[in-house]
């Protein structure tokens, strides 16, 4: 899988652009503020539908103008083209011409997996943000997760509204939590399958980039102990009291321990760097395990923060995502580009929202050698 062309107009500070990319690895290089990180933002958006950036749309529209489109061409078994626009007056998404209507119709067209300095929020932010990134995991491997997902929160949002009312309407509230325990149970056994599967593979990227420094170990820590229609039961004069829905999946957490040390409180920042790193890995790894090609790598200025004997234990995934014809976009500085991986690249410039293909490289594997 490879994004082999990407079309941008009003997008971030791009006002136009047309950029043909390979299979391999592509690394752009410029100033701060150029724009590199919006073009690693743009191919998210098209796989994702969303910013890794946690910003809405209205924030990716160039400075006056009017909406934005980005559109490119995806080749997997067959090619694909997406295309996409965003105004605050109209919204289009469309695959090979066809205007999509469900979301579940269009993802797993393009498939990425974005490393970025925002990361650290994974292990020092809010539990909200690991429920999303396990969430984002499991819709891109099973199709039916997100309407699952998307169930679940209308009935949350439908039954904390009844909560607020001044007269509670109990068999309206009953019917919400019947759908509340149905969808919710389900997102929690999905959970509870992938956390096992993801958390071998965590453990080993974390010592290959953290030198065998320590034993990493990821808990799911449900919010659901035993039975959920019980559990809900109980919370009921609780939940009058806050007027809220205390108990289910949107309260779920996921720990990450550092030898048997919560990761959040009790590490470095080398060492969290070092994990996100080690968890986005996986996360390509696992991917690559159920699609059997690897998703593209999104590698924004995270290996310049990185020791050279850190992004030693790195380079394995990116030649294995080179060998599996899919990319690696990596942006970084003149500064802290990563001498080491100047084997078989494209280098390509960015300068005020122009994106210029550099003389090539040398060609090769990613071996750590200096070309």
């Amino acid at each position: 899988m490879h994004l082999s062309h990407l079309r941008l107009r009003d997008f971030r500070n791009y006002g136009r652009l047309d950029a043909d990319f390979t299979p391999g690895f592509h690394v752009l290089v410029g100033d701060n503020a150029q724009g590199k990180t919006n073009i690693l933002e743009a191919i998210y958006l098209l796989a994702t539908l969303r910013s890794f950036r946690g910003v809405g749309s209205a924030q990716m529209v160039r400075h006056g103008a009017k909406g934005y489109f980005a559109g490119g061409q995806v080749v997997a078994e067959s090619t694909s083209e997406v295309k996409m626009y965003w105004s605050p007056a109209e919204k289009k998404l469309s695959l090979n011409g066809e205007s999509v209507k469900r979301f579940t119709d269009y993802l797993g067209v393009l498939r990425v997996v974005v490393f970025c300095t925002e990361d650290l929020q994974l292990v020092k932010g809010t539990s909200r943000l690991r429920r999303r990134f396990i969430d984002l995991l499991l819709t891109q491997t099973h199709p039916f997760y997100l309407p699952l997902l998307q169930r679940y929160a209308r009935a949350v949002r439908s039954r904390n509204a009844v909560l607020k009312q001044r007269k509670l309407d109990e068999s309206l509230l009953e019917s919400f939590s019947r759908e509340l325990i149905q969808s919710g149970s389900r997102l929690m056994e999905l959970r509870a399958e992938l956390i096992p599967r993801l958390s071998p593979l965590t453990r080993l990227a974390y010592k290959k980039i953290s030198n065998d420094a320590e034993d990493l170990r990821i808990e799911y820590q449900p919010s659901v102990k035993q039975d959920f229609a019980v559990e809900l039961s109980k919370s009921r004069n609780r939940e009058l009291t806050f007027r809220s829905t205390l108990v289910g999946p949107h309260r779920d957490e996921i720990q990450f321990y550092l030898n048997d040390q919560p990761a959040s409180k009790f590490s470095s920042e080398g060492q969290k760097r070092s994990l996100v790193v080690a968890l986005k890995m996986a996360q390509a790894e696992y991917l690559t395990g159920i699609h059997g090609v690897p998703p593209i790598l999104l590698i924004d200025d995270v290996m310049g923060e990185l020791d050279a004997k850190r992004r030693s234990g790195f380079l394995p995934l990116l030649n294995r995502v080179q060998q599996g014809r899919s990319q690696v976009f990596m942006t970084c500085t003149e500064t802290n580009w990563p001498r080491e991986l100047s084997g078989h690249l494209r280098l390509w410039t960015v300068e005020r929202g122009a994106l210029k293909e550099a003389p090539k490289m040398g060609s090769g594997k990613l071996d750590g050698t200096s070309k």
